[in-house]
Parts: C-alpha cells; sequence; structure tokens
C-alpha cells in the first residue's frame, strides 16, 4: 500500500513549492528550450522576465519552430497555481493531468516557486532533497 508522503505542517503548495527553481529569460528561443528539456530530470522550462512568469514550455511545446521564442510556444493556464491553493487538491489535479510540475505564481503573475511532485506521485520534491541530489551528481559525475 502507498501513502503520501507529507511534511510536517505542509498543507498549501507554498508550503511544498520548491524556492529557487531554474529559469530561462525571454529571448529563449524553442531549441534553447528543447536542449534543457533533453534532460529527463527537467519536465518543465519557465519562462521569465525579471519576476513575471511569462510561460511555462513543456516537452508537447516543441513542436515550434526551433527558432522561436519559447514564450511563445508554451503557456500558463493549467501549468500555473497560487500559492494559497490546496496542496492535495494541486497534487490530485497533477496526477490527473499526468503533470509533475506546476509554476508557483502571485496574483501579479510574479513566478514564486516551483511544485515539483515526485515520480510516485506520493509527495513533493523539496529544496533539500534537489541539492543533496546535485551534490551527489558532482561527487560521482553523474548527470
Amino acid at each position: 500500500m502507498q501513502t503520501l508522503e507529507t511534511r510536517r505542517g505542509e498543507s498549501t503548495v507554498a508550503d511544498a513549492m520548491i524556492l529557487a527553481p531554474k529559469v530561462c529569460g525571454p529571448e529563449t528561443t524553442v531549441a534553447e528550450a528543447a536542449a534543457v528539456l533533453r534532460n529527463e530530470h527537467v519536465h518543465a522550462v519557465l519562462v521569465v522576465d525579471g519576476s513575471a512568469l511569462l510561460a511555462v514550455v513543456e516537452r508537447a511545446d516543441l513542436a515550434a519552430p526551433p527558432g522561436s521564442p519559447a514564450r511563445r510556444a508554451g503557456r500558463l493556464g493549467d501549468r500555473v497555481t497560487g500559492p494559497d491553493a490546496d496542496l492535495e487538491t494541486a497534487r490530485q489535479a497533477m496526477r490527473a493531468a499526468g503533470r509533475r510540475r506546476l509554476a508557483v505564481v502571485d496574483a501579479g503573475g510574479a513566478l514564486l516557486g516551483l511544485l515539483c511532485l515526485k515520480r510516485s506521485g506520493l509527495g513533493f520534491c523539496s529544496d533539500d532533497g534537489i541539492r543533496a541530489r546535485a551534490a551527489e551528481r558532482r561527487r560521482t559525475g553523474a548527470r
């Protein structure tokens, strides 16, 4: 039997989001986004202009011409959520949509973080976990 993995006190998206996700600038092309998405651990490219989230680009968006702006290939809509959204509701919606990443934005559209559903679908990645995996990859030379 699988059980939901939560950290103590998590009830909103803000409680579980990654606080410093990797981002790309507004001039990022579809070809550049495709290069980022070749990493199997990357599920979405966040295109920003300053703090404003312009688009979330997923693999399905890569059919656009390679030289075109990634911000026009991606979209927001169902790829974003607010920080006060209920965490369990967000998890269920992500699983139903087959989505592992949701950008977290404030009411003005500023990027606040990224909600990262674990492969198991039972919990969320943490900043500490991401740092630990990065350190392990550096230590072992793995990708």
